[in-house]
């Protein structure tokens, strides 16, 4: 397949308004739930799909499109990470293709059962942020379904006519994420190492001090101008991806600056500026402070 130049901009997706070309042959697909975008690669062999959704509903709706559009059968689906809304709609992709391979990361594949048990027990409880939502049902009845197959670092899969790298740039987002890299269309689709329409997601389960590092190999990945497909939103250019790399270098900076000045995790967020609200970074210092080495931490001021 022949390399194309980048575009000067990143396509807009539309939420809930099926497939998208987003580069010669490849896809993005947002819903407003959780405004997730998913990923379709197409190539001479088969298509990879990138995440498959949060209920059943939405991996039938995308797997609806990539047989209206004409595309190859799917004969491999990544899961760019562990949580759920990018993982619940596995059993129905594999159902609808039945040869597809369930592709994660090893801590993925590890960490997926415990994860959605969790998941399931919270957004049943009566204060669950989804208490009420349509989607409740499809988030508490959508079949679990674990990856067939893993890598620690990277892996390529043969489309004939493309090949797609799934990539692991170490602990970020969560300690299994992957991206997908498309070459010859400069197109990467990032999971949730890169946000669109939030700020990142620091969760429980993130890194915070190794997330920069990681989006350094992504950049590092793509030309200048490249696509980057984020886990939610609208695609952005490599650029984007760049100042998004900066920002979180400058926490995982702040959180050893303060930590080495005595400053304790529960005074952080009120003791600096910081490029994210502080109101998104609550889990962001307790993980920054829980990983620091020992002797990276003077004692708490007074």
């Amino acid at each position: 397949m022949t390399t194309s130049e980048p575009p000067a901009a990143a396509p807009p997706l539309p939420r809930d308004a099926g497939l998208v070309e987003v580069a010669p042959g490849c896809f993005g697909l947002r819903s407003a739930f959780v405004d997730l975008t998913l990923g379709v690669v197409a190539g001479r062999d088969g298509s990879v799909v990138v995440d498959s959704g949060p209920t059943a509903a939405h991996a039938h709706a995308l797997a609806d499109a990539v047989e209206a559009a004409g595309l190859p059968p799917v004969v491999a689906v990544v899961n760019t990470h562990v949580h759920w809304d990018h993982v619940l709609g596995n059993a129905t992709l594999t159902a609808r293709w039945p040869d597809a391979e369930l592709v994660a990361h090893e801590e993925t594949a590890a960490a997926m059962t415990a994860h959605l048990d969790a998941f399931r027990t919270a957004a049943a409880g009566a204060d669950s942020p989804y208490a009420g939502s349509p989607h409740l049902d499809g988030l508490l009845t959508a079949e679990p379904h674990l990856p067939t197959r893993t890598l620690s670092s990277a892996l390529v899969l043969d489309l004939g006519d493309r090949l797609v790298e799934v990539v692991h740039p170490g602990p970020a987002h969560t300690a299994g994420d992957v991206v997908v890299h498309v070459p010859d269309v400069d197109l990467l689709f990032a999971g949730d190492l890169v946000e669109q329409s939030a700020p990142p997601s620091y969760g429980e389960d993130s890194w915070p001090l190794t997330w920069a590092s990681a989006l350094d190999v992504v950049v590092g990945m793509l030309r200048p101008g490249g696509v980057v497909g984020p886990g939610h939103g609208d695609p952005v250019l490599r650029d984007t991806a760049e100042e998004q790399r900066d920002a979180i270098s400058a926490v995982a900076a702040t959180i050893r600056d303060l930590a080495g000045q005595g400053v304790p995790a529960d005074r952080a967020l009120e003791s600096a500026t910081w490029p994210f609200p502080t109101s998104a970074l609550g889990e962001a210092v307790r993980r920054g402070y829980a990983h620091l080495p020992r002797g990276a931490r003077s004692l708490p001021m007074a």
